[in-house]
């Protein structure tokens, strides 16, 4: 397979470039949230995306138009209740995750069934990425790099002690918002290549390979934006020449990392 053969065609060029994007600031905000223990809010944000796109699709919208706003409404609503001390965060993300799922799927059979489209945006298509989506993800993926980038000292505060940093006077909850928001935007981004049902776990897979390989923020931030960036191409190059759908395949290429990176870290301990 002849690699440069591969990118000369503009949708493997367009994959690329917004794949690594998104990539890039999956991996980034994937650290915190881990941390947090709100990883699962990635995957209640996908499924969320998965309605809203459904919804979009009924009513003739633009999708990613309607679903920008609809899923960081739904991940500052999940982040507060996984921070209240009243809510079971776990079984709320739950019920809002098959909640959304399901209104897909009841708004799809009861319009236009399983169209091309809607499969596109479920389970990610390289074919399906436009200019006009490759546009979009690198004009909301430098930003959310930029915010990230500007906020990352709140960002590491908040991650490890939000009590201490609240009593610094350090305002906790506009970064959880800012972190939700970044989050939102990095999912409804990825999910017309990865799909709504995969793009989770390129927040998840780069974070807990890190977390075995470093032990420092900075090092653990480093190496799952490596690692992400990494699978993301090695992902999309074995799609390409096997035919394999892009999304499974990328979440194949983080497991194996994951799993080499299980087996270095025993063998440290050992």
């Amino acid at each position: 397979m002849n690699i440069l053969q591969m990118f000369s065609y503009p949708f493997m060029q367009r994959a690329l470039i917004a794949g690594v994007l998104v990539s890039l600031c999956a991996a980034l905000l994937g650290v915190p949230l881990v941390l947090k223990r709100y990883s699962m809010i990635g995957d209640g944000l996908s499924h969320v995306s998965f309605g809203a796109l459904a919804i979009a699709v009924a009513l003739g919208v633009t999708p990613l138009y309607f679903s920008i706003p609809v899923v960081i409404l739904a991940a500052f609503f999940l982040l507060r209740m996984a921070s209240h001390p009243h809510w079971n965060s776990d079984a709320a993300i739950a019920a809002v995750s098959a909640s959304a799922l399901a209104i897909g799927i009841l708004v799809i059979s009861r319009t236009t069934g399983m169209t091309t489209d809607v499969d596109n945006y479920m389970f990610g298509s390289v074919l399906a990425m436009t200019k006009g989506d490759v546009a979009l993800s690198v004009i909301l993926s430098v930003t959310v790099l930029t915010l990230y980038l500007l906020f990352y000292h709140q960002i590491f505060a908040v991650t490890f002690d939000e009590s201490f940093s609240r009593a610094t006077g350090l305002k906790v909850d506009a970064c959880n918002t800012l972190l939700a928001i970044l989050t939102a935007l990095t999912i409804v981004l990825g999910m017309r290549m990865m799909g709504a049902m995969l793009i989770s776990s390129l927040v998840i897979f780069p974070a807990l390979t890190a977390m075995r390989l470093f032990k420092s923020f900075r090092g653990v931030i480093l190496c799952a934006a490596v690692t992400s960036v990494v699978c993301f191409c090695v992902g999309l190059t074995i799609s390409f020449g096997f035919s394999t759908p892009v999304g499974a395949t990328v979440v194949a290429a983080d497991l194996t990392v994951f799993l080499a990176a299980c087996l270095l870290a025993a063998l440290r301990r050992k």
